[in-house]
């Protein structure tokens, strides 16, 4: 699928990761952006010292994306004035995976990071969502 993040020759700093996770996500079919009404979309180099602690991963090169909230499953029609669900993109650790893999463009890894953490939004499980992932790729 073409896209403006087509020559994947230099590595993008924060802003223009950003953009590259917004095209990504406005790229999704509607019947599934409009699930995620509410859902942030947050980018950062990588995941805090204490949320790398609390999932007990000691180097943060291993965490490549995180869903933060309650998943659609889980909520309540009253559920309200708590904190907004977010989806975070690691920079540095999505990075190295590109440039250690080789066969795949970096668009397409950012694509594929975001779409496996919306879908712990919708409830759905790693297996559930790789299973989905297997048959799209």
């Amino acid at each position: 699928m073409p896209h403006e993040f087509e020559s994947d020759l230099y590595p993008p700093d924060l802003e223009e990761f950003e953009a590259m996770a917004e095209a990504a996500f406005a790229a999704l079919p509607e019947t599934f952006r409009s699930r995620c009404e509410g859902l942030l979309i947050r980018v950062a180099d990588f995941a805090q010292d204490d949320v790398l602690e609390e999932m007990g991963i000691e180097d943060a090169f291993q965490l490549t994306g995180l869903y933060s909230g309650v998943d659609l499953t889980q909520k309540s029609v009253v559920d309200s004035g708590g904190l907004p669900d977010e989806v975070w993109l690691y920079r540095r650790p999505i990075l190295d995976e590109w440039a250690e893999r080789g066969d795949t463009g970096l668009y397409e890894l950012v694509s594929h990071v975001l779409v496996h953490e919306i879908g712990h939004h919708f409830g759905l499980s790693d297996e559930e969502i790789d299973a989905i992932l297997s048959r799209v790729h």
